[in-house]
């Protein structure tokens, strides 16, 4: 019987080592860019087309390489930073592994130029699939050229899962700004289709902070610094009151290297604790220095989860830091002793003199189920009524037939036979109507047939919202409700790109969106089915639940929008409700054509049985 293990041909493990280190594009820049800094480059610039599925040119005036160090890099496990194991505890530089040229190499089209300061020519190599089609002498400037085109063309099906280009694009300018940020002396470039995304010039942290993510947040920067014999932690963080609805300006540096980490994200937060509003995210740019023996940086092959040796005593020092600067800033509310203002502080009764307590008023007419209160948010309108919707509303209808109150107090007697008028005094015996609770702000309570329904008001209102704007989608007509005063709203450049993606689809839903500037949109007008205060806050909560979906944005857009929309738009937890407004959202949920699911899922009612009712009260 002859052997059967073999090695793999050196492409076929390329491949596969490109298939954990280059998942996207995004990917690719990554690793370019890291090695151009590694090279000792001042300036980097970065043209993409097509999102970098076409072609990715990266050029920086580095060191260059050699002849021969220019055809090494494109082997595996080659690198210049690493001699023995021992360098892999005490790493400062960027890309080390050796895996990131050979794995690009293997699946795309790579034109590589280079060229040292003191050399007369430079070095052209040209490799297609791991097979080296061209070597020799070129003409060109000091630094390295690299060219990366057809990426993913001799794998169609890692290409076939990549996103749109949006979502590509996202992901690049995502990796852009987690190198820029640590290295403010650098200059950086990003340009898309012709299009100038980024032009960032050397400067100071701050500055490259505003540059990145807008003006808007150069006031709400608060400096952090401060070091201790295990860490330094030093940066910016956002004021609370400038948090927004949407993540996207959170980061952890350690030694210049971005990294995720939910437990000193956490450690951040905690000093926010009942600062924020609810549901709002504050932004930080946070800097951790730290012997580069007391971390693992090689646990994950894009290098970006890292391992501490005593992240439970880094955590106290981020919270404290975090913390002290808010109350440096006067950001945590302090108490005020030198108030200008008299108390008033009753003095105690004489002696003799009895103890007056405080009245208490009660209302004999109180009734918990009238409420007269309104809630801030948007109305529910009742859509045209269609047949499958008159069908719809018949079966709800029927879900109340037996489920009437008993309501008269001859009918509620006890075991004595007497009744209780007390309680029941002030509920009428006609009531019309359905019978609905509102619970916590948060849950719809009804009586049907089986027992008792609970409706989870927002997914609710997100299922109803969901429909109107399919519908909408299918007509391409809708009035759009224009604003008094139009806002304006500056976005980043990856949130910016993916609004101009969209901006047709809004427009057929209502929304009346126009650039105005460079990241700067103008809200003329909005969806007039919607009661909209803050339109803004309505396009942020928009991309952030767009970047979010786990859905292929580009197979189902429109659909995507109609859902990142709703849930946008729906009403928040915590609003009180009128029982006009109850009734209409319960109507609106069962005229739908999916009532008891989110389009994403998420139950949306449940019914407990009568029986597990009774059940509970057995014992």
């Amino acid at each position: 019987m002859s052997d059967i293990i073999q090695l793999l041909p050196d492409a076929v493990a390329n491949q596969i080592a490109a298939g954990e280190v280059i998942q996207r594009p995004a990917s690719v820049v990554k690793e370019l860019v890291e090695n151009a800094l590694d090279a000792g480059a001042t300036e980097i610039v970065i043209h993409i087309k097509d999102a970098g599925k076409t072609l990715i040119q990266i050029s920086d005036n580095g060191c260059g390489m050699s002849p021969t160090d220019a055809r090494m890099a494109f082997e595996r496990h080659a690198t210049s930073k690493i001699r023995n194991a021992n360098d892999l505890f005490c790493i400062r530089t960027m890309g080390f592994r050796g895996e990131a040229l050979a794995s690009v190499a293997a699946i795309a089209d790579v034109e590589l130029r280079t060229k040292r300061m003191g050399d007369e020519v430079g070095t052209l190599i040209h490799i297609i699939g791991s097979e080296v089609k061209t070597q020799g002498p070129v003409g060109t400037s000091n630094g390295t050229n690299f060219l990366v085109k057809n990426l993913f063309f001799n794998v169609p099906a890692r290409r076939k899962f990549l996103k749109g280009n949006s979502t590509e694009l996202k992901h690049i300018i995502w990796e852009i700004q987690r190198v820029a940020l640590p290295n403010p002396g650098i200059k950086f470039s990003l340009i898309h289709n012709g299009s100038s995304l980024y032009e960032l010039p050397a400067t100071n942290l701050r500055k490259r902070v505003v540059d990145l993510f807008g003006k808007a947040l150069n006031q709400s920067l608060v400096n952090v610094n401060e070091e201790t014999s295990i860490v330094k932690v030093s940066g910016f963080i956002g004021q609370p009151k400038f948090a927004r609805k949407t993540m996207g300006e959170q980061f952890f540096f350690v030694n210049g290297r971005y990294m995720r980490h939910a437990y000193f994200h956490k450690a951040v937060m905690q000093a926010y604790e009942q600062l924020l509003p609810p549901e709002s995210f504050p932004s930080y740019f946070l800097f951790l220095e730290i012997d580069p023996g007391a971390i693992d940086i090689n646990v994950h092959p894009t290098k970006t989860e890292i391992k501490f040796e005593n992240e439970r005593d880094i955590w106290p020092i981020v919270h404290a830091a975090v913390r002290e600067s808010l109350g440096k800033h006067n950001v945590v509310p302090s108490i005020d002793f030198d108030q200008s203002g008299n108390i008033d502080i009753p003095l105690p009764p004489k002696s003799g003199e009895g103890i007056r307590y405080p009245d208490i008023q009660i209302n004999p007419g109180y009734n918990p189920f009238d409420s007269g209160k309104t809630h801030s948010g948007g109305s529910f309108s009742k859509p045209a009524t269609s047949f499958r919707e008159k069908k719809n509303l018949g079966s709800w209808e029927d879900l109340y037939q037996g489920a009437q109150l008993k309501l008269r107090p001859e009918e509620n007697s006890g075991e004595s036979g007497k009744t209780m008028p007390d309680l029941y005094a002030q509920v009428p015996e006609q009531y019309t109507g359905k019978k609905t609770l509102q619970l916590k702000q948060r849950y719809i309570l009804t009586p049907v047939k089986s027992g008792l329904m609970v409706i989870d008001q927002k997914r609710a209102h997100e299922r109803i919202l969901f429909e109107q704007f399919i519908e909408i989608l299918k007509s391409d007509s809708v009035a759009s409700q224009q604003q008094l005063f139009p806002q304006t709203i500056e976005l980043n450049p990856a949130d910016s790109e993916l609004l101009k993606s969209i901006l047709n689809d809004l427009h057929s839903l209502g929304f009346d969106i126009r650039e105005f500037g460079k990241d700067t949109f103008i809200i003329s007008g909005t969806p007039g089915m919607l009661d909209v205060s803050s339109p803004e806050l309505i396009v942020e909560r928009l991309l952030e639940e767009y970047k979010n979906s786990p859905v292929d944005a580009r197979a189902k857009a429109r659909e995507q929008i109609a859902l990142s929309l709703a849930k946008a738009s729906a009403l928040d937890y915590g609003m009180e409700l009128k029982k006009e407004e109850v009734d209409h959202l319960i109507d609106n949920l069962f005229a739908c054509a999916t009532p008891n699911f989110t389009p994403d899922g998420k139950k949306v009612l449940t019914i407990i049985p009568t029986d597990e009712i009774e059940k509970s009260f057995s014992k």
